[in-house]
């Protein structure tokens, strides 16, 4: 018997795959992957938050800030690299700040025509503790320097380093975010249960998010590869029922670095080569899901909702 349920977090409900409408992306392909290139900038001593230290080293951390900076220095061009030899455009999480500090890599992303979403203003500012307001304004700054230095709106978020409130993602909503990656509950876009407007979560990975996968897990890049074709194994089956999305997110001072390129972009051509692929943007997905299935889904949910409160 179909059910709903809503989640401990009350953000979402739940809805299996086999009671949801079919997905098909554009050319009919099965699966939509996308790639998330984490490009951030960390400052060396920020201001402290109650929550959480930006550095596990004392002050000042200068092989941690270091290592990270490798990424905006020599990282980002192997990445960059790899994603071209296979025509993979990227969704860059960006922190906006990188507009000022290196603008020569918007640059070289934005004449890609790589997709710009928000991942704060810098990846060593969280929003644990703000109120509303103030992560308005990070919000709108965050639209307003976008828009300044690639011409793009501000469709994505991704919150620095994962960081939210109870009320982060009804304030992403009111102020047009269609899409966040903060939530990791699926392999298919998802209505997102927020106060006002409609948004979306796009299934972003911690699994093959290459932090968790060389700091983390400490895989060899071999390893990853692998699991990189896996993943995209069993979601390239699936979606032959109905369309599934995958997400390779991405940090240039590690997937960039010498020993670990060749693996990933083997990884990506393996991708590249099949049939029924959709190489794409989190944006262009989450355009697509909004256009033509999240009016059904939500129907859905809201009738199953209706049934279950009938029937007590």
């Amino acid at each position: 018997m179909s059910h709903t349920q809503v989640s401990d977090l009350q953000l979402y409900d739940y809805l299996p795959y086999d009671q949801r409408p079919k997905l098909v992306w554009p050319g009919e392909s099965r699966i939509a992957v996308w790639i998330a290139p984490n490009i951030e900038f960390y400052e060396l001593n920020p201001a402290a938050n109650a929550s959480r230290a930006a550095w596990p080293r004392p002050h000042p951390d200068v092989q941690g800030y270091s290592h990270r900076d490798y990424g905006n220095r020599a990282g980002w061009q192997r990445m960059m690299r790899a994603m071209d030899e296979t025509n993979f455009k990227g969704s860059v999480s960006l922190n906006v700040a990188l507009c000022d500090h290196h603008p020569e890599i918007i640059k070289a992303c934005a004449d890609r025509g790589w997709e710009f979403f928000s991942h704060g203003i810098y990846n060593t500012r969280y929003v644990y503790g703000m109120d509303k307001e103030q992560e308005r304004a990070i919000i709108r700054d965050s639209r307003q320097t976008i828009h300044k230095w690639t011409g793009q709106s501000l469709d994505g978020w991704l919150s620095p380093a994962l960081s939210n409130n109870p009320w982060s993602l009804d304030v992403l909503a009111e102020e047009g975010v269609l899409y966040t990656c903060d939530l990791f509950h699926d392999d298919q876009p998802t209505p997102v249960n927020v106060a006002n407007g409609r948004m979306i979560s796009m299934p972003y990975s911690l699994e093959m998010n290459d932090v968790i996968v060389y700091n983390g897990n400490q895989f060899t890049p071999r390893h990853y590869g692998e699991m990189i074709k896996r993943q995209f194994d069993q979601l390239y089956a699936e979606g032959a029922e109905s369309g599934t999305v995958m997400c390779i997110p991405l940090h240039p001072y590690l997937v960039g670095q010498p020993h670990r390129i060749d693996a990933f972009a083997e990884a990506l051509a393996y991708i590249a080569g099949h049939e029924g692929v959709w190489q794409t943007t989190g944006r262009e997905i989450a355009h697509h899901y909004l256009a033509h299935y999240y009016d059904d889904v939500s129907a859905q949910i809201a009738g199953i909702k209706q049934a279950a409160e009938v029937t007590k």
